[in-house]
């Protein structure tokens, strides 16, 4: 269904929506909303969360003048606002995605602006091209590695039994993304399902990939970034998380080059990602035309080894 049909409504998304979707909404607490959130309420959701709110504020698109013609990224990037469509999903989502990751989205209009001053606004450079992959689709999987620290008090905090039953070791966690990487998603997936959530915790960044899952389809594949935290993240509240992770991205991408190398980003099927599916069977993990094998030509990844 396309997405603009699709209600603001509690009742319908918990009902067909994938639960990354339920429960983003649930946190942000607008999935008891009777009203498709406006830039108003997600301006306040932005001080609600942060104690000083320095990324762009939302604006509603049907508030521009109708002669403003510049190019979305130079807006935001002139203004300090962003242009948000009222009543769309693709764009409440951006909004979303902007709340938890403000710096790696405005370091990501940086890279944009700095191409179009460059190059032009079209046609886009290559680096524009991937800068947009992964903003639409991209997947963070925030990977546990070693560190002396993780923050201040992170020596004194409390490890769960669980974490402390399924944690992995740094060699373990390198074999498992170079079986991620090499499509061997039976040992992602399956053998090594307690690696979810636990050691590698996984984001949805790319917005688009948030509205697709508002009604979840066989197919739907993001694109992940591998991105190294500090033992005892998983540990974490969520936005304690947002905020390492946010931080630990704008490294990340400056160690890989700012977009500007590739090839970077790999498929990861989302809905065989542990709870992000009702249907995780045997039969579903099995299905070829879902879980592809690599192809036979295929460049690795320019990410690995982490």
């Amino acid at each position: 269904m396309q997405s603009a049909h699709i209600p603001f409504c509690k009742r319908y998304l918990k009902a067909y929506a994938s639960k990354p979707v339920i429960e983003l909404l649930d946190e942000v607490g607008l999935l008891e909303s009777d009203v498709f959130p406006d830039s108003c309420m997600l301006n306040a959701l932005a001080k609600r969360f942060y104690d000083k709110w320095s990324a762009p504020v939302f604006k509603d698109q049907g508030t521009y003048d109708e002669s403003e013609n510049r190019y979305y990224e130079t807006i935001i990037s002139e203004d300090n606002t962003v242009p948000t469509r009222e009543e769309s999903w693709h764009d409440l989502f951006n909004a979303l995605v902007w709340l938890q990751f403000p710096k790696t989205k405005k370091y990501l209009n940086t890279l944009h602006v700095k191409d179009i001053v460059s190059y032009g606004a079209n046609p886009r450079t290559e680096r524009r091209n991937r800068i947009t992959h992964f903003d639409e689709c991209g997947i963070v999987l925030a990977v546990e590695i070693p560190a002396p620290s993780f923050k201040n008090d992170q020596k004194n905090q409390k490890q769960s039994a669980s974490y402390i039953d399924n944690k992995l070791n740094a060699v373990d966690v390198a074999q498992w993304l170079n079986a991620l990487a090499n499509h061997q998603w039976h040992d992602v997936f399956i053998q090594s399902r307690s690696v979810w959530h636990n050691q590698v915790t996984p984001f949805i960044f790319g917005h688009a990939n948030l509205e697709m899952m508002l009604s979840p389809f066989i197919g739907l594949t993001g694109k992940w970034l591998a991105v190294p935290v500090a033992q005892g993240f998983s540990e974490l509240d969520k936005w304690e998380q947002r905020q390492v992770l946010d931080e630990a991205m704008l490294a990340r991408l400056n160690e890989l080059n700012d977009f500007n190398s590739a090839p970077l980003l790999k498929p990861l099927p989302l809905l065989g990602v542990p709870g992000w599916h009702n249907d995780q069977t045997p039969a579903f993990y099995a299905n070829k035309d879902y879980f592809r094998p690599l192809r036979a030509n295929a460049k690795p990844t320019i990410q690995l080894p982490l």
